[in-house]
C-alpha cells in the first residue's frame, strides 16, 4: 500500500507529535513526486486524485499550525505571531514548499 493512503493523521489534538508531522510531510513529499510523474506522463487523473490528499493534509498541517501559535500566543500575552526558527522541521517544510510551488506552477 503507498503511503498516500496510510492514515498518518490523529484522531484528537492530543495526538499531534513532532513524529506525527514529519510523517505528514514525508507523505506530501511522496505525493508531490507521484504527481509530478503523473504529469510527466499525462495522466490527468491520477494527478487529481493526489492533489487531493495533498490538498488535505495541507489543510491539515495549517491547522496545526495556526492552533499552536494560537495557543503560545495565548501564553505569551501576544498578539503578533512568532516563528520559531529552532524548529527541527523546518528544513522539510521549505523543500516540501518549493516542490509545492514547482508543482503549482506546472499545473497553471
Amino acid at each position: 500500500m503507498s503511503v498516500a493512503f496510510s492514515s498518518v493523521r490523529p484522531r484528537s489534538k492530543a495526538e499531534v507529535t513532532p513524529q506525527t508531522i514529519q510523517k505528514m510531510l514525508d507523505e506530501n513529499h511522496h505525493l508531490i513526486q507521484c504527481i509530478m510523474d503523473y504529469q510527466s506522463k499525462g495522466k490527468k487523473a491520477e494527478c487529481t486524485q493526489y492533489q487531493q490528499i495533498l490538498h488535505r493534509n495541507l489543510v491539515y498541517l495549517a491547522t496545526i499550525a495556526a492552533s499552536s501559535t494560537a495557543s503560545t500566543n495565548r501564553v505569551r500575552g501576544s498578539s503578533t505571531p512568532s516563528v520559531n526558527s529552532s524548529t527541527p522541521h523546518r528544513k522539510a517544510t521549505v523543500g516540501s514548499h518549493r516542490d509545492m510551488v514547482r508543482v503549482a506552477h506546472m499545473m497553471s
